[in-house]
């Protein structure tokens, strides 16, 4: 992956944090992702993040599971091993239903799980740059990818005006990686000792 320039701005409040990310979108610059110490209501909206679809694939693994459960239980009593167990008929649907609720729970929630975890790109040895080492801990850190049209330094005094404590500009990888993190690729690279 190619390495790309960002400019990072730092906030110390949630109420500072929305506005100047509307006001970042009103002017056009391209948000790469805003991270916050605690999940923020709206903000997935506010930076045009449209809404998952991670229901939809539930709802997908579920039926599946319910699928399976059914033409399993259904073959092995029917057809590949027919027993008699206390008079009941081969097809004895009402006796299944517990069995068929635990599969198809079971692939609803480990679907999810794993969907999640792709699309999040969260995974063991699967790396990430890390813009702030307070990001998830007290700041609001929003990432503003830069393009050739943007002006760091008008970027830089935009965001600072807006409420931004703290402002860098960082190069990084804009996605993920395998591996580790290597001595070119510590995070926090393009931070001086003095900001931590």
């Amino acid at each position: 992956m190619s390495k790309k320039k960002f400019i990072v701005g730092c906030f110390d409040d949630e109420a500072v944090l929305f506005p100047a990310v509307k006001k970042v979108r009103t002017a056009g610059y391209k948000i790469h992702d805003v991270y916050t110490p605690f999940a923020v209501h709206g903000l997935d909206a506010a930076i045009g993040e449209r809404e998952t679809s991670l229901h939809t694939a539930g709802f997908i693994y579920g039926i599946t599971g319910t699928t399976t459960a059914l033409s399993c239980i259904s073959w092995i009593f029917t057809r590949d091993w027919p027993l008699n167990i206390g008079g009941k008929p081969h097809f004895a649907l009402p006796a299944w239903i517990p069995i068929i609720f635990e599969l198809t729970v079971l692939f609803s929630a480990v679907g999810m799980v794993l969907t999640f975890c792709y699309l999040c790109q969260i995974a063991p040895f699967v790396k990430k740059h890390h813009f702030h080492p307070r990001a998830t801990d007290d700041l609001f850190v929003m990432v503003i990818e830069c393009t050739s049209k943007t002006n760091a330094e008008d970027l830089k005094g935009f965001l600072a005006a807006n409420g931004a404590v703290e402002v860098n500009e960082q190069v990084a990888e804009s996605g993920w990686w395998w591996g580790r993190y290597d001595k070119d690729e510590m995070p926090f690279e393009n931070r001086t000792a003095a900001a931590y």
